[in-house]
């Protein structure tokens, strides 16, 4: 039978270990949402660069005008025939 001063030790040490694995796991989660971050933050720089390349008047206004001119042109009827006819056809590839 073991004695008493080996099992405390035994038990001292996995502690010891689950902490370390505790605190691994948050390094990790630390860096998977920095990671998501960065590339959202990548994606958003990206598309703002598309919509001042082709409507040049973006860069001078606020966020609040980029969104109504885009909430505005999203409900032209083409905009809305096109957004329509991409969403069909993303539903069939995914079939």
């Amino acid at each position: 039978m073991p004695d008493i001063g080996k099992l405390k030790k035994q038990q001292e040490k996995v502690k010891t270990e689950i902490r370390q694995l505790e605190n691994r796991q948050k390094i990790l989660l630390n860096r998977k949402t920095d990671a998501e971050r960065k590339a959202r933050t990548r994606r958003l720089i990206e598309h703002g660069a598309v919509l001042e390349s082709i409507f040049p008047a973006a860069a001078a206004m606020t966020g609040e005008e980029v969104k109504a001119f885009l909430s505005a042109i999203s409900r032209l009827p083409e905009v809305m025939w096109l957004l329509k006819n991409e969403s069909d056809s993303q539903d069939l590839q995914q079939l």
